[in-house]
């Protein structure tokens, strides 16, 4: 017998962004009917309590794995291939470094702070009661009745997208920051930035509760890590030698497999993030595959068309809009919407990411603002117009109006937190290396190492 949808917990990421509000709906409700349940006990035998669902939890085990797979390696490799070749270990140890430092204090605070109830201050953010997981136990279930996974495998699946989101920040600055600050910068920006986003959206926050649909992170990793990305890129300034000095990519084949990596760990990330092995974890992985190959079609011809040949770095980058784009729809609109949706993220981010960028003058080193920041924004907006409520209901009260105050709320946050973070770092550490370690590459000045 299917629960009423009011009463049924998140076992979609759209679900997700109601997910506090539906469980304690369900157990307001509970408590209400405890008297005629009490009445009734003797009538009728209790109801059997839930069991863990083998099946589903073995499809977040899978997707956990794929997801962590875009990072290490898929991202490293992905933003190690597209800078210079005295970087490019400093680059890739970024993304491995982060995946480290994320994952400690996600398990001692950042999965309490964006998956607990806050109360007081519950819309904006969780509380501490779930710090080092306390109270979690292996019989402990996420979504208890509906999804049935352990809530270990839940905690660790959103700690694969807390990784990959700071990690997706780091592009921004390639190349000119000190490994000292990018530490405690994303120590802070998780805690301070990541968490409570998190928590609006998809942790029973106001962004969730009024309507704001993110499938799988739309919102809470790409605009949110576009936009970090763009004021800790403006903040820095450009890198020495930009407009003069040749910033090709070192290894372009590097990069092709690191996009490869990210576009199959990506059914993890989007289908994943149903939390259940059925029919639409299968539309989000085809919606997936849809936009993907849309974008990166999209951004060749119009790179072909404006520059005369199409490149290997365009048709890459194109996959990647469209992946971002997809993001927040992946569950929530139909396959002709996926392609609407990854044709619109090829041809705008490449206007962001090659003109825009270059006309505006600032230098984001690996594009980080035109796809992740601009996709992210195409496709929050998109998934208001195109939901589908036969592809989930959900999409019955979807609006462009809604997404856009979701929107307009992440980057007003994000911006703010992430310049005043990046304050605190260079009053504590620096943010640059001098100019001399710049020009002679992170490799050798921060880690004592090279590429023969």
């Amino acid at each position: 017998m299917k629960i009423p949808s009011i009463l049924r917990p998140p076992v979609r990421r759209a679900s997700a962004c109601h997910i506090a509000a539906r469980t304690l709906a369900f157990a307001a409700l509970a408590g209400t009917m405890g008297a005629t349940a009490a009445l009734a006990q003797e009538a009728a035998p209790a109801a059997p309590a839930p069991a863990l669902d083998s099946g589903n939890t073995a499809w977040m085990l899978t997707s956990t794995a794929l997801v962590l797979m875009m990072t290490i390696p898929g991202l490293a490799l992905f933003y190690g291939g597209m800078v210079r070749k005295k970087n490019v270990l400093a680059t890739v140890m970024q993304s491995f470094a982060i995946c480290c430092l994320v994952t400690v204090l996600w398990f001692i605070a950042g999965y309490s702070l964006a998956f607990s109830d806050g109360g007081t201050l519950n819309a904006f953010v969780g509380g501490l009661s779930k710090a080092f997981h306390r109270g979690i136990t292996v019989e402990t279930l996420w979504a208890p009745g509906m999804a049935n996974i352990p809530e270990f495998v839940f905690s660790t699946f959103q700690m694969t997208f807390a990784i990959i989101t700071p990690a997706l920040i780091a592009g921004a600055f390639a190349e000119r920051m000190k490994f000292s600050a990018l530490l405690i910068f994303m120590a802070l920006w998780l805690l301070i930035v990541y968490a409570p986003i998190a928590h609006w959206v998809w942790g029973g926050g106001f962004l969730g509760s009024a309507g704001v649909l993110d499938f799988a992170g739309g919102t809470v990793v790409h605009i949110n890590a576009g936009v970090a990305g763009l004021v800790t890129a403006l903040v820095l300034g450009r890198r020495e030698g930009y407009g003069s000095v040749n910033m090709a990519p070192h290894n372009l084949v590097y990069s092709v497999i690191g996009a490869s990596l990210l576009w199959v760990g990506w059914f993890g990330f989007n289908a994943g993030s149903e939390l259940a092995a059925d029919g639409l974890a299968g539309a989000a992985m085809l919606n997936t595959q849809v936009a993907t190959a849309a974008a990166a079609l999209a951004w060749m011809f119009c790179e072909w068309a404006v520059a005369g040949k199409p490149s290997v770095l365009g048709i890459i980058s194109g996959a990647v809009a469209g992946l971002v784009a997809v993001t927040p729809a992946a569950g929530l609109v139909n396959p002709t919407g996926a392609l609407i949706i990854g044709i619109g993220a090829g041809l705008v981010c490449y206007v962001a990411a090659v003109k825009v960028k270059h006309a505006l003058g600032y230098d984001d080193s690996l594009d980080v603002f035109g796809v992740h920041g601009v996709g992210g924004v195409i496709g929050a907006l998109l998934t208001g117009l195109l939901a589908d409520p036969a592809i989930n209901s959900l999409g019955e009260n979807a609006s462009v109006a809604t997404q856009l105050y979701g929107i307009v709320f992440t980057i007003a946050w994000t911006a703010i937190a992430t310049f005043v973070i990046l304050t605190i770092v260079k009053a504590l550490v620096g943010l640059r290396p001098s100019a001399q370690e710049e020009m002679e590459g992170l490799d050798i000045t921060q880690h004592g190492e090279a590429v023969p």
